[in-house]
């Protein structure tokens, strides 16, 4: 790897892909299978960004219930296909692909790479989750890594994914090496800032109103065609 690196750490959902109505079809799945109670609409939305296990205890699951509870969530996300495909109607995908690209991503993730910046998928869903998903729609070709949670829960925070993405990758600040954190949560935000490092947000993702504000993100772009500028801003600072 050459030195120094610009590296984009990008968040999946909610930045890349509006993902919210496979994620929320599989919460629900998951409520009805454990018998409980299904949350809000409003509590629904909180679902997406944080790991699934950590949503489910905010909800009050009982810990006896929460494996039942992600087993549910995370077969018909991946293997259940009961739900309509966004993009081809009349067929039926599990709800990992109840899911689009936001419109203008793949012209702007180009745009970096031809700018010379190094393009990393950094995501709380688990990478064997992500993996299929970015291969569907192809991201996986637009970035040169992507780095997910574990399967077992042992890394489900955004800084352990970051921390493994820098790892992975060799990422040195002593060689001049810097990053920032894109993204749409407050996640993003604290995960990053909790390896030093700087996050611009996305307001047509999933935050809450003054959510990305509260949390400090360092800039926050409200359309996706200016996503590439803010990065160039960001490193010619």
């Amino acid at each position: 790897m050459n030195h120094p690196m610009r590296v984009v750490l990008l968040d999946l959902d909610g930045t890349l892909t509006q993902s919210d109505p496979g994620i929320i079809a599989c919460v629900v799945k998951a409520f009805e299978g454990m018998g409980l109670p299904v949350p809000d609409d409003a509590e629904l939305q909180r679902f997406i960004g944080p790991a699934i296990i950590e949503s489910l205890r905010r909800n009050h699951v009982p810990e006896d219930k929460l494996q039942q509870g992600i087993d549910i969530y995370r077969d018909y996300y991946a293997n259940q296909a009961v739900f309509e495909d966004p993009n081809n109607p009349g067929r039926k995908v599990p709800g990992r692909l109840v899911n689009t690209v936001y419109e203008g991503i793949p012209e702007q993730l180009r745009r970096l790479r031809e700018r010379g910046y190094h393009l990393a998928i950094a995501t709380c869903k688990p990478e064997y989750q992500a993996r299929p998903i970015c291969e569907h729609f192809h991201i996986d070709r637009m970035v040169d890594g992507l780095y997910g949670a574990s399967r077992d829960n042992s890394r489900i925070d955004k800084d352990q994914v970051i921390r493994y993405c820098f790892e992975s990758i060799g990422f040195d600040p002593a060689a001049g090496d810097r990053a920032v954190m894109v993204g749409d949560r407050w996640t993003d935000i604290d995960g990053a800032r909790a390896c030093g490092v700087d996050t611009i947000g996305c307001r047509w993702g999933y935050a809450e109103n003054g959510e990305m504000e509260e949390h400090g993100a360092h800039e926050i772009v409200e359309r996706v065609d200016q996503l590439a500028d803010a990065v160039e801003r960001y490193f010619a600072a």
